[in-house]
């Protein structure tokens, strides 16, 4: 929301009125740097997702070249430092992230497992050809999520156009 691109002349406390104002949000949190790459200027549905009351997921590095571990690890600090609207402290789930994904030239692409869609009855987990990594994010979706299906499916070719199943599944203005 605080991208220049996108709001250059709002800042924490502008983008949390309208939030606030819009959705009846009370509180807003903020993290910092999106994914490396990430040409969705770091949205977080990249990196963190509430998945229960004071329950957010945010991955954790899979692999020793995983482009994203540091930004991940400070991201759960800062949730684990925060509280949510009622002073309630937040509880980090770490999910493991897809690890290092490149395109066809081999270039790094911000893959991410929390780009999962919550549909209903259901939760379409994106993955990029590690299954390793896929089943145990699918394993710990499938914990806070015990009444909804977890439907693992190939997301490379959806990011390579910009986002996975969350992404193109939002409203577009008319």
């Amino acid at each position: 929301m605080l991208n220049p691109n996108r709001n250059a002349d709002w800042d924490e406390a502008t983008a949390g009125t309208a939030l606030a104002g819009a959705l009846g949000a009370r509180k807003v949190l903020w993290l910092g740097d999106g994914l490396f790459n990430d040409h969705t200027d770091g949205h977080v549905d990249n990196l963190a997702r509430f998945v229960a009351p004071g329950v957010v997921a945010c991955p954790v590095a899979w692999g020793t070249k995983d482009p994203n571990a540091d930004v991940y690890d400070a991201a759960a600090r800062d949730l684990a430092a925060m509280t949510d609207a009622d002073g309630n402290a937040i509880r980090v789930l770490r999910i493991p992230s897809p690890g290092l994904v490149v395109d066809e030239d081999e270039k790094v692409v911000p893959a991410s497992h929390m780009n999962f869609l919550i549909a209903n009855g259901a939760v379409i987990v994106p993955t990029y050809g590690d299954d390793t990594a896929a089943g145990l994010a699918c394993k710990a979706l499938a914990e806070v999520f015990p009444d909804r299906e977890i439907i693992p499916l190939p997301s490379l070719a959806i990011l390579s156009g910009g986002g996975s199943f969350h992404c193109i599944t939002q409203q577009e203005p008319a």
